[in-house]
């Protein structure tokens, strides 16, 4: 094999990185798999933009096909986002024989088991590593590296933005608004943050960690997702007094069959060690039935980071070419589907309350949380400056998610609650 020749949709930040590190580790590729890659043709919008990186301009095309059909070109990398013509993009490469690289985090979860299914068909490989974390190698270490194991548990901060939000929020006492204006202006969030700060794309991102750690087939509908914008100072204030720190956590668990995954403001322990991680940095931790506990800590996106995982599948990609081993790579789903009921998931919550500051008030509360079967652990009383209002911060034991939500619902309509100002899960015990 002379060379291999690579196709590049999209040269954005992430397609910027990947051109940069195939220029610049050219000596480190060719050490890997004997003999050199060739970036031939890249699909752009635009072919006069100014970029970040310098290309012939005959390489560059603004025609897909000059990629997905030219049958010169051996693998296909995807960093152009979208889904819908996306899909359909990769779905060409694969069925022309193309191997395929993706960073789409949102494609792999919406239509991942459909592309592995149309590579395995055509003896093609179709790598994801850059969807999940940036530059951490969290998929290669659960397929690889944790193979002989069985996963029980992976929790973590899959998103940078609501991160750095957060961690502002807590250490410098500023209210969300002030604070994702500034995740804004230094690039951290999109101008429509949706996607991040109401737990979305962290929830794409659990959906395939879920689906390979657990070897199942977990879809997007399957995760719970709760985001941050509710969040106030007070809640953290709260936290923090009684040794927590808020996160926006993904939880993916399996408790023998049966699967819960959901992402959800989250507080930690401070001794936790996701606690201690902080700004836009990402972090994994992964329970193993054999292994124990692992952490991956990183950068959770940026061009370079992002880049170094796409380009590390490609050498994947590129060793099994050597190899004739094409396509082999993907594992069908090994366990049906179950996911907990209601009845089935438990865990501690953090409570605030605004209620009337009256006699009477805490027995008829205590007597609502007996009826449903959850207790305290510990509780923080305060006067407010409202007239005839007090706050109540609660902590309860571990308690089935069903009766907590009816208790919810009881506590909102109790004449003598004003309103139920957060409920967030905790997981762990502070110290």
């Amino acid at each position: 094999m002379q060379e291999i020749r690579v196709g590049l949709l999209g040269l954005g930040t992430v397609g910027s990185g990947v051109v940069t590190i195939i220029e610049d580790h050219q000596d480190r590729l060719m050490h890997q798999i004997g003999c050199p890659v060739k970036i031939t043709k890249v699909l752009v919008q635009n072919p006069t933009k100014e970029r970040g990186v310098q290309l012939p301009q005959d390489i560059l095309t603004t025609n897909a096909s000059d990629i997905l059909e030219n049958k010169e070109i051996d693998i296909v990398i995807e960093v152009m986002g979208g889904v819908n013509q996306t899909r359909e993009y990769i779905l060409q490469a694969l069925r022309n024989g193309k191997h395929v690289v993706t960073a789409n985090k949102d494609l792999m979860a919406a239509y991942g088991t459909e592309l592995l299914a149309v590579a395995k068909e055509h003896q093609c490989d179709l790598f994801y590593e850059a969807s999940v974390a940036g530059g951490i190698p969290i998929l290669r270490s659960i397929v690889d590296g944790l193979s002989s194991d069985r996963i029980t548990k992976m929790m973590g901060i899959v998103n940078g933005t609501t991160n750095f939000i957060l961690t502002k929020m807590s250490q410098e006492g500023k209210a969300y608004d002030d604070v994702l204006k500034e995740a804004q202006e230094l690039g951290f969030a999109e101008a429509d943050p949706t996607s991040d700060v109401e737990g979305l794309d962290a929830a794409r991102k659990m959906t395939i960690l879920a689906t390979l750690g657990f070897s199942t087939n977990v879809e997007l509908a399957d995760v719970k997702v709760k985001g941050i914008t509710s969040i106030t100072e007070e809640d953290l204030a709260y936290s923090k007094n009684l040794g927590y720190t808020m996160k926006l956590i993904g939880l993916a668990k399996r408790d023998g069959d049966k699967l819960e995954v959901g992402v959800e403001p989250t507080l930690l322990p401070n001794a936790h060690p996701l606690a201690s991680v902080q700004n836009e940095f990402n972090a994994i931790y992964v329970y193993g039935a054999a292994v124990g506990e692992t952490m991956f800590y990183g950068p959770g996106a940026g061009s370079l980071p992002t880049a170094t995982s796409v380009v590390s599948d490609l050498v994947a990609v590129m060793k099994n070419m050597r190899l004739g081993v094409n396509g082999n790579s993907a594992v069908s789903p090994q366990y049906p589907k179950v996911l907990k009921s209601e009845d089935e998931v438990m865990a501690k919550y953090f409570l605030r309350l605004h209620v009337r500051d009256e006699v009477g008030v805490f027995a008829r509360i205590t007597s609502l949380f007996s009826e449903y079967n959850a207790s305290f652990e510990r509780i923080i009383q305060m006067p407010l400056e409202e007239r005839g209002t007090a706050e109540i911060v609660l902590v309860t034991h571990r308690a089935v998610l069903a009766d907590y939500n009816k208790l919810l619902q009881k506590l909102e309509g109790l004449d003598v609650v004003k309103s139920i100002k957060a409920s967030y899960r905790i997981e762990g015990d502070a110290r």
